[in-house]
């Protein structure tokens, strides 16, 4: 079981008003990139994830060189801006319904303050990690029959031990 739960989180970052921009696959693949890019720099182990249409979970460990504000706003920051560059070129009627009005930018895509919440025991990690891969089962959504069959999250990984992103840790070999 994984011993150390310094700096390891499940965080739930929202769309802002939950619109479903994360419906496109090219706005996913922004997110996958950007943990990848988290990942390789060292910044966090990722042990479980789910993108859904206007929503994301993560349960990631942040580096000891890293705080959890940072990481996370770097995470949102990023693909926000990657994700408005690509609405720009292909869908900027739409990015019209997340203008604000705020003296620090035109549009936010993701809503502020979003929940982050310290994980702190295997039992924890492990409802947290069952919730996330069952959240594109749910009656709302119903995106896949089984977790391990939407591709956008990290169930396979821990059905199969294969790692069809290239960042995911399994927590139990830490």
């Amino acid at each position: 079981m994984f011993c150390n739960y310094q700096n390891t989180f499940f965080l739930t970052a929202t769309i802002n008003e939950w619109k479903p921009l994360l419906l496109k696959n090219e706005y996913k693949n922004i997110v996958i990139n950007s943990l990848k890019f988290l990942t390789n720099s060292q910044r966090v182990k990722i042990f479980g994830f789910v993108i859904m249409p206007n929503h994301l979970h993560i349960i990631w460990n942040i580096s000891q060189e890293q705080t959890k504000n940072l990481t996370q706003g770097s995470l949102l920051r990023y693909t926000a801006q990657q994700i408005k560059f690509e609405m720009l070129k292909n869908e900027p009627l739409y990015l019209e319904e997340f203008k604000v009005n705020l003296k620090d930018r035109t549009y936010q895509l993701w809503k502020r303050n979003p929940l982050s919440i310290e994980i702190y025991t295997d039992i924890v990690l492990e409802q947290k990690l069952d919730y996330i891969h069952h959240n594109p089962l749910s009656k709302k959504w119903n995106l896949a029959l089984q977790p391990e069959d939407y591709y956008y999250s990290s169930a396979h990984f821990y059905q199969t031990g294969i790692d069809n992103f290239g960042f995911l840790s399994n927590y139990l070999l830490e």
